[in-house]
């Protein structure tokens, strides 16, 4: 099982939260705050305010509270969606693109069931705003596989049977292959640390590992039990 207690350190507080942050933090989505602060200004300048919306002194729309139309850049593809201001990114992908992978499950960034990839960046989408997306390049478990062709981690994660109600799968497959992005050769260590921010109720996190060891050339551990 993950140390669950290995990102605790991570925690975090922004004004993109919901609530109060557990003591899972914001498991690897440490990144968000710095990925939003640099895309602020891309923000403001792609979002049409809703028809009478004012402007801060500087010239800045205030978006909302009416709907807004935005573009975001998911899985290397321009999208226009019209929502309201408060959308999250989670819900402009599953509601507004129609990209289902990334689930709703916590909704408090400490399951790590909506995992994507901001520039490169491991989040959790459940926790920042669709508009603080605009101008990044963001990546869902969908834009994974390319040409039809499954991304090696999701081909062995199959092999190792490593998921049982699947739920929690689609952020797990996400957040090791960020963590391959980054560690193409990780020992279980550093294996156990960068997904211990994703909770697998059903428990396959020995098949998992070897999903992730598999992947990255290394030779699967043999599970005692």
């Amino acid at each position: 099982m993950p140390d669950h207690d290995s990102h605790a350190e991570h925690t975090a507080e922004t004004p993109m939260m919901k609530t109060a942050v557990s003591r899972r933090g914001f498991m690897q989505s440490l990144g968000v705050s710095a990925a939003a602060a640099s895309i602020a200004g891309s923000a403001a300048a792609m979002t049409r305010p809703s028809k009478g919306a004012s402007t801060l002194d500087d010239g800045t729309p205030i978006i909302g509270p009416g709907p807004v139309e935005l573009t975001l850049k998911i899985n290397g593809e321009a999208r226009r969606l019209r929502v309201d201001a408060s959308t999250t990114l989670l819900e402009a992908l599953r509601l507004h693109a129609g990209l289902t992978g990334s689930k709703e499950i916590c909704d408090r960034g400490s399951c790590g069931g909506c995992s994507v990839l901001l520039n490169g960046t491991l989040v959790v989408s459940c926790m920042m705003l669709a508009a603080d997306a605009v101008g990044a390049e963001i990546t869902t478990v969908e834009g994974l596989s390319r040409a039809g062709k499954l991304d090696p981690v999701q081909e062995m994660f199959i092999k190792h049977d490593a998921l049982q109600c699947g739920y929690c799968t689609p952020g797990l497959v996400v957040a090791s292959r960020w963590l391959l992005n980054n560690t193409p050769r990780p020992n279980m260590e550093q294996i156990k640390h960068a997904l211990s921010g994703n909770i697998c109720r059903c428990g396959t996190y020995t098949n998992i590992f070897n999903a992730v060891l598999e992947t990255s050339g290394q030779s699967p551990v043999i599970d005692p039990a």
